[in-house]
């Protein structure tokens, strides 16, 4: 394995402290607010696409399935088929009546198998962010193996993109401590843009971390994500029903108001998978949770790519 530098991983458990920075949100706004819809249908582990047996999580089942190597799951399938065919767009037409724009956490290998869903989420102002060619865990890899994925990540994100765009900004869900510092060297050997990570649930505000490749003088943003507002909880049985579920992110986003209004602005992401908010029965969440943000005036709906570079731009880095 190449030896790569872990000054990027520095743990620091005093962040910004008691008194953290106002983010100086945009018009005022007291909160931003990011939504992220994981588009991994068509990407999930899969025989029928090669893969050493079917997926064994966020299904309808309520467990870990136990499957068979080399054997085909339909159900299973079906289930992610869904997302694909028909949940995106219901949740897609509620994000377009507000006006809201949102990310997509994109596995390369399912822009590639419903490249309709890619070309919309580019015309329709929404951020493309990586979340891997395929979905599945990364540990355990070869640097050769997990650099070949980033690779046909890249390919599949440009390859989608009506302007051939390359995400800024990537999440793993399911990383090694060595795929941070191989999509940085990816990105460095291809030209491309490399602004935030997204690995991370460690802060409200975006903060600075070096470099993962550990090029000198260079910063990357670290973009807390959600494991709380997120609807994969409905699959761990976190929350007994939809109103648990709107009811825990419209309190998250009052809390972070309330701080906002105090003068420390800081940001909330609600997080979603096509397959589970999209279901009928869940969608109604989705839309209570929407139509509560939207009655206020003073929030900034954002991509994670908006708020990363706002932050550059009113907090420069100083590593």
């Amino acid at each position: 394995m190449a030896k790569f530098d872990d000054a990027w991983m520095k743990r620091d458990l005093f962040g910004y402290g008691p008194d953290r920075p106002d983010a100086k949100w945009p018009k005022g706004a007291k909160i931003a607010v990011n939504f992220v819809l994981n588009q991994e249908e068509g990407g999930e582990r899969s025989v029928e696409d090669g893969d050493e047996h079917a997926e064994t999580v966020l299904h309808e089942y309520g467990s870990v399935l136990a499957v068979e190597p080399g054997k085909r799951d339909p159900g299973t399938e079906s289930q992610f088929d869904y997302g694909s065919r028909a949940a995106v767009w219901r949740i897609m037409k509620l994000f377009k009546k507000h006006d809201i724009p949102i990310t997509f956490y994109a596995v390369g290998r399912a822009f590639e198998r419903n490249p309709a869903v890619a070309k919309y989420a580019e015309e329709n102002g929404h951020e493309v962010a990586a979340h891997c060619y395929k979905w599945k865990p990364y540990t355990g890899m070869s640097d050769e193996e997990e650099e070949e994925y980033i690779r046909k990540a890249v390919k599949a994100y440009s390859s989608t993109s009506p302007s051939g765009k390359v995400p800024v900004g990537w999440f793993y869900g399911r990383p090694s401590e060595r795929s941070a510092p191989l999509v940085a060297k990816v990105y460095r050997e291809l030209g491309h843009e490399l602004l935030y990570w997204a690995d991370t649930y460690a802060d409200d505000l975006p903060y600075y971390t070096a470099m993962p490749d550990g090029k000198p003088g260079e910063a990357l943003v670290m973009m807390p994500y959600s494991l709380d507002c997120n609807d994969f909880k409905f699959w761990q049985c976190q929350f007994g029903s939809d109103d648990a579920f709107a009811q825990h992110c419209i309190d998250a986003f009052t809390t972070i108001r309330e701080e906002g209004l105090e003068g420390k602005g800081a940001y909330i992401t609600v997080a979603l998978h096509s397959r589970w908010i999209g279901r009928p029965g869940r969608f109604q969440a989705l839309k209570r949770i929407v139509e509560h943000f939207t009655s206020f005036d003073d929030v900034w709906f954002a991509t994670r790519e908006q708020i990363a570079r706002h932050w550059v731009e009113t907090y420069p880095p100083r590593i």
